[in-house]
């Protein structure tokens, strides 16, 4: 089983993170079947944020989270991300679609073979 990497583009919301509005940044979600309840977001210039699936997962529906990330739809077509540090918060807003491929290529990766 391999790691799950896809680069997206996502907007940053925060005042604290001040961007253009229709300036889309980079993002990596990675995913390690190593590590199967767990998923990670690379923002730029910014430290790694592991959270659960789940949480990703049940964010695309109605609001949820836990600790640090706080995950919920926004509208039809995108889902909010707000990550908490000792530094201040960073509001991110990616597309659901952009999610629900990358889950679906999760579940892919974490799939075990049918042995006969």
């Amino acid at each position: 089983m391999s790691v799950v990497e896809q680069y997206a583009r996502a907007h940053i919301v925060t005042d604290a993170d001040r961007v253009a509005e229709d300036t889309a940044v980079p993002v990596v979600l990675r995913y390690d079947p190593e590590e199967p309840r767990a998923v990670r977001v690379g923002l730029p210039d910014r430290r790694e944020w592991t959270f659960p699936r789940t949480l990703l997962e049940q964010g695309l529906r109605a609001p949820t989270g836990t600790g640090e990330v706080r995950v919920w739809p926004c509208g039809r077509v995108q889902v909010v991300v707000e990550f908490h540090s000792a530094h201040g918060v960073s509001v991110v807003q990616f597309e659901s679609k952009t999610l629900l491929r990358f889950l679906r290529r999760t579940y892919t990766a974490t799939a075990q073979p049918v042995s006969r």
